[in-house]
């Protein structure tokens, strides 16, 4: 399986990863987002990926303050994975905190994950009291302390990527990756400037919910009352109500075709779209409840869509840019 390069790291990464926010255990706002995992689930999620292929996790401390990186810890072990074999990344939570707190509680997320080692630690959002600057310095000072390997952000917009971009830089070191919202029903980042400072300077875009939020499995599309059965906002979101799901339906209707073609599922075919459409630019993070999810992801990740694929599935989806 071809491997890239995380960024202007010596990191190598599967284009798809597991993000692994589903491990919240239900805790917090962004925990009740997902119904409880419980462990031995969550093993059998992280075993299916890495059967697949996976070689690398997004958590973050957010994710049930600990409980998702705690979790992921145990299924790791759980499947003899120990650190070094994989690659896990996690992210601070900046909302009312200081720079000077990134180095005072990496302890706490290192414990959290009890054992393996953080390769990518990320600016979950641009919320911190501190500076661009400061923040940047503080994650530089990890890396040069050994406690972190390399340094991204998330949520970022293009001016401030930029920024962390060019304060990394003056301390010798990459800005890796920015992780934001991408799929094909929300292009953004191709028409705010997030995609092109990326490409230009050597940036990975992670991209989390590259399924938005399952719609493109077009399971909700057959089936509009199931969303009702989902916990978290997802029922009051306007992509799920009737007028969202006929915005969307083209979308789907082009993925279900194309993934009947390939003998795919529409996830696989969404998913592929997004870490192929832009070479290697972009990688993702889907997310998993369920094992047959995760074994699903990961076969995305055979799945070489042609070039008349990516254009069919980049003209539907022109609507979301």
């Amino acid at each position: 399986m071809q491997l890239r390069r995380l960024g202007r790291s010596d990191i190598e990464i599967t284009p798809l990863g597991l993000g692994c926010w589903q491990f919240s255990g239900g805790e917090g706002l962004v925990g009740s987002f997902w119904s409880v995992v419980p462990q031995p689930e969550a093993n059998a999620i992280v075993a299916a990926a890495l059967a697949g292929g996976i070689n690398w996790f997004d958590t973050a401390e957010v994710y049930g303050w600990g409980n998702s990186e705690r979790s992921l810890a145990a299924a790791l072990k759980a499947a003899g994975r120990a650190n070094g074999d994989v690659i896990v990344a996690t992210k601070w939570w900046p909302t009312l905190r200081t720079a000077g707190h990134l180095r005072r509680s990496i302890d706490q997320r290192l414990e959290c994950l009890d054992g393996f080692g953080i390769d990518l630690y990320q600016i979950h959002q641009p919320a911190s009291i501190s500076s661009v600057k400061a923040q940047m310095n503080a994650l530089a000072d990890l890396v040069a302390a050994g406690r972190i390997r390399t340094a991204g952000v998330s949520n970022f917009g293009a001016s401030r990527m930029r920024a962390s971009h060019a304060a990394l830089a003056a301390r010798g070191l990459p800005l890796v990756s920015n992780q934001v919202k991408y799929s094909l029903l929300d292009r953004r980042i191709e028409s705010n400037g997030v995609l092109q400072a990326a490409k230009e300077l050597g940036i990975t875009i992670i991209a989390y919910s590259p399924l938005a939020q399952g719609l493109l499995s077009g399971k909700f599309h057959d089936d509009p009352a199931l969303v009702k059965t989902r916990p978290g906002p997802r029922k009051w979101m306007g992509g799920f109500r009737d007028r969202g799901l006929q915005r969307s339906r083209p979308v789907v209707d082009v993925v279900r075709d194309i993934a009947s073609a390939h003998g795919a599922t529409p996830s696989q075919v969404a998913l592929a779209w997004v870490v192929q459409f832009h070479g290697d630019t972009v990688v993702a993070i889907p997310g998993a409840t369920k094992a047959r999810h995760a074994e699903e992801a990961a076969g995305a990740l055979s799945l070489k869509l042609t070039p008349s694929d990516l254009a069919r599935l980049d003209e539907v989806s022109r609507a979301f840019l």
